[in-house]
Order: structure tokens, then sequence, then C-alpha cells
């Protein structure tokens, strides 16, 4: 029986008959939320017993009981520390279910559209991942079934890849169809943590945030319901993929989404995005009895690139407005999130089309960067590339100095510059290329000649396009070229004079 048919077995269990039996989306092989924070688990049975839950494993752990209502019951454990396994037994009149093999760790949850589904079958090296993934017993792996709903549902409809065990002879073909930006990022996260790690993973592609959003976030950005496609409705898959989640504990999330909205509702996005992570945020604290930080870390992938040659597809708004149009996280709208840039990392030749490229490794590991600091408070670990401190300008040169040192390679046109006059004969578009004409260990100098006169900057802005560079090719990067500086787009404050942008 393949792994994709057992999981449709899997769900179609959950009935109503009253017999007793967990929710959905826990099973063997999971992952629980470890301490400090205490584990929820719920599921169905007859209405008005009592069920109890208990747990055998390497340290005791205590007996809780709660009452059926309703045919639901739920049970909030004791913190558990990290480690198993476990066996987890829930028990009721003269029926009892039993969970093994079961961590506790910390939970993450990936969600987004096509390039968090984008598989691990489909990445650069994927023979070497796949057959590494038996390397990695404490990490385990579960998947929602793609299902919409115009209501919000309590469980999933349909399991599509139940939780992962470490020794099944499937695993790899299990990996195979996971994302592989949610695998790397658990598979780089666990080399740090060295505990058990759960992945939950729930997504789809060509879908628009609209569709993962409650319809409060919508109301908060002045969105209706959307009267196209079926994806594009408001909150189906917030209803179907998320809100049946949200009884779990869970330490964060990642996220890989927006292409969607470079052409749908792309100028609310800078509302729309910040707004559903608070949403989820608050959703996943009370659905958990408080037990999900009611500030839960929160990292996505900046867009990487599609079109070579397009400046106006909505990419590079979309790439900004993914950070409420501040330009690096976390900031003081988007608080407690981390980003990884990506538009180094294009990819001409990927079979899956330009807008999936296959090294999801660089995507992960610098995905990693911004948990480890955000997520896990590591000190002194450097996950932000370099952004302007401080810009200003004389007559022939604009000046930019960066919060760190950076390593510069010429550039005659990915910086731009806004004139306030257009010169004769040309295209509508103010803005023009400004070449590098120095730099030092942390600043640039550009040239602001283009503009007659000079000094008539009025704004000038760094990698706005779709394709910014080639691959690992962009001219501003950290010292250690690790990390790429994100875009960024700066006007000119006509009551600063020469000065225009402060510390950040």
């Amino acid at each position: 029986m393949s792994v994709i048919c057992a999981a449709i077995i899997f769900a179609s269990l959950r009935c109503c008959d009253g017999n007793l039996r967990f929710a959905s989306y826990y099973g063997d092989h999971m992952v629980l939320q470890k301490s400090p924070q205490r584990a929820v688990l719920w599921g169905y049975g007859t209405d008005g017993a009592q069920v109890t839950v208990s747990l055998s494993g390497p340290v005791p752990q205590k007996t809780s009981s709660a009452p059926m209502t309703e045919g639901i019951w739920q049970v909030t454990l004791d913190p558990v520390v990290a480690g198993g396994p476990y066996n987890v037994t829930a028990a009721s009149q003269n029926s009892t279910v039993i969970l093994t093999d079961v961590l506790f760790g910390d939970i993450w949850l990936c969600g987004g559209q096509s390039n968090m589904y984008f598989k691990t079958s489909q990445v650069f090296n994927a023979s070497e991942e796949l057959a590494n993934a038996t390397k990695y017993p404490h990490l385990r792996t579960f998947m929602a079934a793609l299902k919409m709903s115009d209501t919000e549902l309590t469980d999933l409809i349909q399991v599509k890849l139940p939780w992962s065990g470490p020794t099944s002879t499937a695993l790899p073909g299990v990996v195979a169809e996971f994302s592989a930006v949610c695998w790397l990022f658990g598979r780089y996260m666990y080399d740090y943590l060295r505990y058990p790690i759960g992945l939950v993973e729930s997504c789809w592609g060509g879908t628009p945030v609209e569709a993962w959003s409650s319809s409060g976030a919508l109301q908060k950005c002045g969105l209706k319901q959307s009267e196209d496609s079926p994806k594009e409705r408001n909150s189906v898959l917030w209803n179907a993929m998320i809100h049946p989640l949200l009884n779990m504990t869970i330490y964060g999330a990642i996220w890989y989404q927006g292409e969607a909205n470079a052409d749908y509702h792309q100028d609310k996005y800078n509302c729309s995005f910040p707004a559903m992570i608070d949403d989820w945020r608050k959703a996943f604290h009370q659905g958990s009895q408080e037990q999900t930080a009611h500030d839960f870390p929160f990292g996505f992938i900046q867009l990487d690139t599609y079109r070579i040659n397009s400046t106006d597809d909505g990419f590079p708004d979309i790439r900004w407005h993914q950070t409420a149009d501040v330009g690096f996280v976390p900031n003081p709208v988007m608080k407690k999130t981390f980003m990884a840039v990506t538009f180094d990392l294009p990819d001409k030749t990927s079979p899956y089309g330009t807008i999936h490229p296959r090294d999801k490794q660089d995507v992960a590991y610098r995905l990693t960067l911004g948990a480890r600091a955000v997520a896990y408070d590591e000190e002194d670990v450097l996950f932000l590339g370099p952004f302007p401190k401080l810009i200003w300008s004389t007559e022939t040169v604009i000046n930019i100095t960066y919060d760190q040192v950076v390593s510069v390679t010429p550039s005659k046109d990915i910086f731009e510059i806004c004139c306030s006059v257009k010169r004769p004969n040309e295209s509508k578009s103010q803005w023009a290329p400004a070449a590098i004409v120095n730099w030092d260990p942390t600043s640039i100098q550009l040239s602001a000649t283009y503009c007659q006169p000079p000094d008539e900057v009025t704004a000038v802005r760094y990698a706005w396009r779709d394709w910014p560079c080639d691959f690992k090719a962009c001219p501003v990067y950290s010292a250690s070229r690790i990390l790429p500086a994100p875009p960024f787009i700066v006007n000119k404050d006509p009551g600063e004079g020469n000065i225009w942008k402060s510390s950040n």
C-alpha cells in the first residue's frame, strides 16, 4: 500500500460513531511540543464520558484527564522535556487508543504557496538529500491534504502524509514528497538544536495571502470577499487547512508566499501579510489554551526571481511589502519575524519554471540563521544582510553608509536614482542607473551625474527589479558573502537637506 493511499484511509477513519480516537493530525511517530510549553491533545468519543491520557516513556509523567463535551475531548499535558520516545494512551470507559513512538521537541508549521510546496525530490542534489534523510530519526514530518472550505473547520478534511517514522523503508519516499524548504529548514535546525523537531506542512501552490487569512484579518485591511477562482476566495484555506490546527501547540512558523499577490491586491500586501501573521499568532495562542506563544516566531522567504528582463511584474513591490515597507525585519510593525533574502538565487534552467528555483538549500540555511537569532535568541549570529543606516548626497555623489561591513563588486545599474526632471526624449520613468564609483568597508558611493542638475536626485533604490542579478552575483553582500543586501527604496526628505536617512 502506498504512503499516500494509507494516509487517505487513515483520514477516512475519523467519523462520528462515538468511538474514542484522536483528531486527524495526531499519530504514531509524531512530535509534540516540549517544555516549557505544554502540548495539547484532543479527539472524539462518547459525549459525557471522562477521558484519561497517560504517557509511558523514559521520564515518568503525570496522568491528565478531561470530560467529553459534545463528543470532543481535550487535554493539556504537563510540560515534558525534549526527548522520548513515549507511548501516549487515551482511555475512556472500555475504549483505549495508543500513539506509539511519540517524541517531544519543537513544532514548526510550514505554509505558503508553490515554492513552499516544492518537493524535496525536485531540488538540486535531491538523491543525496533523500539518502541523508535516514540520518535524522528525530526529524518528523506531517502534511495536510489540499482542501478548501467556506466555513471554519474543527479538524482537517484529509491527511496527505501522516507522521513519518524514523526506520520506515518508506521514509525517503515520504521526504521526497515533502516540502523541500520545510525539510531542509528542519534539518539545519536539528543540527543546531540537537533535539526532536516536528514539521507540519500546510500549503498550496498558486494561492494568495487572502485565502490563508481569516475574515477578521482581511477586514483590518479593507479586503472583501473575492469573486475570483476558488483558491482566491478569501479564507477558504484558512478555514480548511489552518483553523483545524489551532489546538496544536507550536513553536513557530515559516512562510513562502507572495508570487500570487504580485498582481492580486498587490497594494494591500503591506497590510494583509502582517495582519495574517498577527491573526495567526492570536488564534494559535487561544486555540492551544495559551500554550503557543502569543508572539511566536514567524519566518518568511522574500520572493526569489521569475522574469529576467522584467521591471514591472510586481515582484519588487511585493518584496518591499513583505517587510511592511520597512526593508528589513524584525521591525516595529513586524516584531519577532525573520526573513531570508533570495533574489540572488535565480535558476534559468529550472525544469519547473524559473519561478521555482531548485536551490532550496541556501534558502533554508539563510532562514535558519534568522531562526537562531530571533526564535532562539542566539547572540552574535548575523542573519540580516547589509542595510543602509545613512544616506547623504553631494552635487555629484550619493553616499550610502551600511549598518555592517560589506563585500562589494562593481555594478553600473543595480542601483538607481530618481531625477526630479526628466531628460528630453526619455521614457516615462525618471529612474536611471547609478554606477558604483567608489566604496570602502562600510559604504558605497554612487554617481549622481545622470540627473541634471546632479543635486536634483529625489530618491535612490537598490535591486528594484524582478531578476536583479545572476546566481550569487549581486554587488552587495555581508563581509562573508553569505547574506545578500535586501532591496530598498528611499525618498529624499526635503526638510533634511542633504541627509536622507538616519540610523535604522
